[in-house]
């Protein structure tokens, strides 16, 4: 099945580079035999002429951010609202269970990426919390953390570059109006760029959540989310 669907999109691959059996892609792929077109569709006939993830870029994403709009319904592929501010998944999850997040809202979970986690934690639980309150199409999810595939509602995470690295996440106050507009590609914060950046030249660098250990070597040397949050350090 894997291969017949490689074969079907292979004009849109990089059919020369080698796999795990030193074969390259176009070599298995010729293999394959599609036995239902009803079910692998073809590049002209697909079944969603867009892919299931969508990059974001703007004022709050400068490098990019990441959401799912094929689990996004879609009256809240574009929204705007009010941001409720939180350092930490714990203090987000806390503040929803006690009915502090309003309809209208947009959740800001940040240092939750590859430095401030550290190790970009599944921001799940939030999104979870949210729809058990009924509010799942009422308010949006913004983080530099991770997102689980079965998420609900408007989100959008792996926000680069992270507010541990400054990004502008981390200078994002309650109150400020922050826009997802998915079908352009946008995340943009309602704040001027000189009040962006005199809030940046303020910023502090929180203190490390660990001292000591791989977690706060990782902290110090992960790369963005968007260069795949790896440690690219050799020691030769």
């Amino acid at each position: 099945g894997v291969q017949a669907v490689m074969k079907e999109i292979l004009p849109l691959l990089h059919g020369d580079a080698l796999t795990v059996n030193g074969k390259s892609i176009a070599e298995n792929a010729a293999r394959a035999r599609n036995r239902d077109e009803s079910i692998i569709k073809s590049l002209e006939d697909p079944w969603i002429r867009e892919g299931g993830l969508a990059v974001l870029k703007g004022n709050l994403a400068p490098d990019t951010a990441i959401t799912k709009p094929a689990a996004i319904a879609a009256e809240m592929r574009t929204f705007t609202g009010r941001a409720r501010c939180f350092d930490s998944e714990e203090e987000a999850n806390q503040a929803i269970l006690d009915g502090k997040v309003q309809a209208g809202e947009v959740v800001v979970i940040r240092y939750e990426g590859p430095k401030g986690g550290p190790g970009m934690r599944e921001m799940y639980i939030a999104m979870k919390l949210l729809y058990g309150r009924g509010l799942a199409l009422k308010t949006a999810v913004v983080t530099d953390g991770r997102f689980s595939g079965t998420n609900n509602g408007c989100f959008v995470g792996h926000v680069s570059p992270e507010a541990a690295e400054g990004g502008p996440l981390a200078i994002v106050e309650d109150g400020d109006t922050i826009t997802i507009d998915i079908p352009n590609r946008g995340l943009h914060l309602d704040v001027s760029d000189a009040e962006i950046q005199a809030r940046l030249d303020k910023w502090k660098r929180p203190q490390p959540k660990f001292k000591s250990g791989y977690l706060a070597l990782y902290a110090r040397l992960a790369e963005s989310a968007d260069k795949g949050a790896i440690i690219k350090h050799r020691v030769d």
